[in-house]
């Protein structure tokens, strides 16, 4: 709890940073989610009895850090949900991946579908005609690159059209570019601290009330990133 970074509170809404490891909400595990970490903030912040109010707005995988908005109210969640249906909602990711892309920014298109694994649940890469597969659209733009230990490391700014399931990974991983650490979509380099080179650096969007356009940006500044400072 004392680790929380909240970055924006106030009646209708919370922005926070969401660290890697953390689920956004309860899964079967039982491990610690932000969803319930944040109702027992609230709860014990305001003295509240009772179970707490916290709309789920968006969410980010496990190993993914980044900005996450939370609806205080009913009436702000279906507001956000409404915004995001008219893609009045915007993320930005910054990703860490293995060599210099080309071209230096672009469009990625392909179609995804879920698959499992002996391990996992996994975003396959397939072809339009295949009966469950879904278009999966970014745009993308190459910020720097640089030789870390004689591996070309790039970092990239994303912006998702789509949101499919592990999007960003496996449409890298299909063009030759994975994400650094992320074994689960072909990476095969060094291990950088075990953080998957992915983190949600900005949302920007209505506020649900005031309407005014609200933005919050973060970028970390340990493991991989910190050679991407500046």
């Amino acid at each position: 709890m004392k680790d929380l970074k909240i970055i924006y509170e106030d009646n209708h809404l919370l922005v926070v940073i969401k660290p890697a490891g953390i689920l956004s909400q309860q899964d079967k595990t039982g491990d610690a989610d932000m969803l319930s970490l944040l109702k027992t903030y609230l709860k014990e912040k305001f003295q509240k009895p009772g179970n707490v109010f916290l709309g789920l707005v968006q969410r980010l995988d496990r190993r993914v850090s980044g900005v996450m908005v939370f609806a205080r109210t009913s009436k702000a969640a279906s507001r956000l949900s409404e915004s995001i249906r008219k893609r009045q909602f915007q993320k930005e990711y910054l990703a860490v991946i293995v060599g210099e892309i080309h071209p230096r920014e672009g469009i990625l298109k392909h179609y995804l579908q879920k698959a499992e694994t002996d391990r996992a649940k996994v975003a396959e890469v397939v072809t339009k005609e295949d009966e469950h597969a879904k278009e999966a659209l970014l745009e993308y733009r190459l910020l720097k690159s640089k030789n870390i230990d004689g591996e070309i490391l790039s970092l990239v700014g994303i912006n998702l059209i789509t949101g499919r399931y592990n999007q960003i990974r496996a449409q890298f991983s299909a063009i030759g570019h994975p994400l650094v650490n992320d074994y689960k979509y072909q990476y095969r380099g060094r291990n950088y601290g075990d953080e998957l080179g992915l983190v949600c650096s900005q949302i920007k969007f209505p506020h649900p009330t005031t309407k005014e356009i609200i933005a919050f940006r973060y970028f970390p500044e340990q493991g991989i990133w910190k050679y991407f400072e500046g």
